[in-house]
């Protein structure tokens, strides 16, 4: 690695966004971190920021080199509220951006697949994270995790698809080298763990793991949408409906080496999260 300027973290109380602001400290570099509250995380200097506010961004660009990018949660449209943003970095004096995807949308595809088709355009040095769903997401505050906690249960429109579930730390990992390495990736990088897991499987080792039964309940596209749809904006819904409906047609059955390639280590599988996660508790 090189030594750095300061990098913006954007959603540093985020669930990637936490973890790559605390890997990069970790390592000596200095971290702006941007949260609507501004919120103290140790090691680095707090700013505010909303997406919303573009009266936040140039206290928020003031002296950093490098971004680290999560979009706006739950909009369909995030190029609209990113780009005048991103434009506004790059006259700032930003040269590197990273910003984070997902492995279900390509460039140039909906929401922020726009986004990554023009980031090299308005960056020499650039990288598109595009990881697999987070094992976080079964741990956390997500809905997945609210269900298993409230009724032992995890309820998708997924079938018997499987995933290559993520630890978020490994996508901090890969976060920092593509912030902080000489030569960023200029590439979009697919992010998954070491094993693609049906969420049957994921049930199964919940429940060993814990000693708490878990199950996986099956539901269609139209009732995992309505279901989502009391929880965030219907169109917002669909959209994460159809995403099930696609792990379904085996879209997410894969596994990449880009972990181990950047980080020089395996990626963490999701037995080893959940025997973390229970030692800390």
């Amino acid at each position: 690695m090189t030594t750095t300027g300061t990098t913006l973290v954007i959603g540093a109380t985020g669930t990637t966004g936490s973890r790559t602001a605390a890997q990069l400290t970790a390592a000596g570099h200095r971290v702006k971190a941007a949260s609507r509250s501004a919120t103290p995380i140790a090691g680095t200097a707090p700013v505010p920021f909303d997406w919303y506010d573009p009266t936040t961004y140039a206290a928020a660009l003031a002296g950093v080199d490098r971004v680290y990018l999560i979009p706006p949660v739950g909009d369909t449209d995030p190029a609209a509220i990113m780009l005048p943003f991103l434009r506004q970095a790059r006259m700032a004096g930003v040269h590197r951006a990273v910003l984070l995807s997902s492995s279900a949308i390509p460039e140039g595809g909906p929401a922020v697949g726009a986004v990554h088709q023009v980031l090299p355009d308005l960056f020499e040095q650039w990288a598109v994270l595009r990881p697999s769903w987070f094992m976080q997401n079964f741990t956390g505050t997500h809905a997945h995790a609210r269900s298993i906690r409230d009724e032992g249960v995890i309820w998708t429109a997924t079938g018997s698809g499987r995933v290559g579930f993520v630890d978020a730390e490994d996508i901090a990992a890969v976060a920092v080298r593509a912030l902080t390495d000489e030569q960023a990736p200029n590439t979009d990088l697919l992010l998954t763990g070491p094993e693609a897991l049906g969420y049957d499987d994921i049930a199964a080792i919940i429940t060993e793991v814990t000693g708490r039964p878990v199950v996986h309940r099956r539901v269609s596209y139209e009732q995992m949408r309505d279901r989502l749809a009391t929880q965030v904006p219907v169109e917002f819904a669909a959209i994460l409906a159809g995403m099930d409906r696609a792990i379904a047609q085996g879209t997410e059955d894969r596994i990449t080496d880009t972990v181990q390639r950047l980080t020089d280590r395996p990626p963490r599988t999701f037995r080893a999260l959940l025997e973390r996660e229970m030692r800390c508790s």
